[in-house]
């Protein structure tokens, strides 16, 4: 599996955007866990935990693609650094409000702030790479290295900020995140000879979401963000159930870390089987992989209902982003993979929201059934509408 993936840092700077890259999003899998972990230890209340973190998303999800669009007009070095210095300002500022117990509206306030100034770097680093490997059969081994990297981020992040949030103090999971989005967002926005080039002018007017298949793909994720998003909060709460709240990160990391190790076997294979088969098969395989997670009530068991369940996240993921990348314009690239990234973030935070209130209402186990319908939703729209993912190049087979 190793074999394809050697190539791909044969191009100038491609080993420091990748570590800058990787640094910069460690937040997107610390970020929603320790606000949860923090405000619902300070407060008591899932409920809270899970709107905070709710309006956190929402937030990140309405100003990516603005911050996408800026990205693609006045380039990445100049847009990240203002909106990595804000962002750690206003999480330090929520951290505080939630240690100084004032009152609940403060806590919104900073989070809507964390989230609009949250920057899509997972797009920024594909961006780098389709702009190094367009037209390249490179291109597919990168989305899935990608994806390989994003489910690293994935398995370490949660159980990171959960040892430290419940070993260290309820601040020190969001702490360690920011400090790693900073030195990571900075560092890639110094790396100018690798970002794409600016455009100066806009050879495409509108907006990527307005292309059909890039509505579809929205729509898919966003019911995949709302499995993403329920399933971190309620693991958190099976995990308090079961008498080891501390488990929950590792839980969270078995989920990652089955998507982790196909992301690498999908990385690698030959392919001839078309973009579009291979989304709509892997949505399937992934609803029936998160069926069995609804009945189960041993911790161990769920570890490994989780790991295999997490087996057709990232060709999901793969598939998506290559879709994607063959849909919009070159010059709207940036904004248009921060359309997927703003559609996950809606669907997290509406999982957020409904898993905190599900699981306060009938209890964590039942609440997994939120995950499985979501899970479900999504498969029913890509293939139901499967056919605005025809290209004319999908067909092709996408080499390693």
């Amino acid at each position: 599996m190793v074999g394809p993936y050697r190539g791909l840092f044969d191009g100038p700077g491609t080993k420091g955007f990748v570590l800058a890259g990787f640094f910069g999003r460690m937040p997107m899998s610390m970020q929603g866990i320790g606000i949860i972990l923090l405000i619902s230890t300070l407060t008591g209340s899932y409920a809270t935990a899970g709107a905070v973190a709710a309006v956190t998303n929402i937030a990140f999800s309405v100003a990516a693609p603005l911050s996408g669009r800026l990205v693609d007009r006045f380039g990445q070095g100049r847009v990240i650094p203002p909106f990595a210095v804000l962002n750690a300002l206003s999480m330090a500022a929520l951290m505080l409000c939630a240690g100084l117990g004032l009152p609940g509206w403060t806590l919104y306030a900073s989070g809507l702030v964390v989230g609009a100034t949250s920057l899509s770097i997972g797009s920024m680093v594909r961006a780098r790479w389709s702009h190094l490997y367009a037209g390249s059969a490179k291109l597919h081994t990168a989305f899935a290295f990608e994806s390989v990297i994003d489910e690293v981020i994935f398995v370490t992040g949660p159980a990171l900020v959960t040892v430290l949030a419940t070993g260290v103090n309820p601040y020190a999971g969001l702490a360690v995140a920011t400090i790693s989005m900073f030195i990571g967002a900075l560092a890639l926005a110094a790396q100018r000879r690798t970002q794409p080039p600016v455009q100066e002018t806009r050879t495409h007017s509108g907006s990527p979401i307005l292309i059909p298949g890039i509505a579809l793909l929205s729509g898919v994720y966003l019911a995949l963000g709302a499995v993403f998003g329920s399933v971190d909060l309620i693991t958190v709460a099976f995990a308090e159930d079961e008498g080891a709240k501390s488990a929950a990160g590792f839980l969270l990391a078995a989920f990652a870390g089955g998507s982790m190790v196909s992301g690498l076997w999908f990385g690698s294979r030959h392919w001839r089987l078309s973009l579009r088969g291979r989304f709509v098969r892997a949505l399937g395989v992934f609803a029936v992989g998160l069926s069995p997670i609804a009945f189960i009530g041993d911790l161990r068991v769920m570890a490994v209902a989780l790991f295999l369940a997490g087996f057709a996240i990232s060709p999901t993921l793969i598939t998506g982003f290559s879709i994607t990348e063959r849909l919009v314009p070159s010059s709207l690239l940036t904004e248009g993979m921060a359309w997927i990234s703003t559609a996950i973030g809606f669907g997290v935070a509406l999982g957020a929201w409904a898993g905190g209130r599900l699981t306060e209402t009938v209890g964590a186990s039942d609440a997994y059934g939120f995950a499985l319908g979501a899970a479900l939703l999504a498969m029913v729209v890509g293939v139901g509408g499967s056919s605005l993912l025809r290209l004319p190049d999908a067909s092709t087979p996408a080499k390693g």
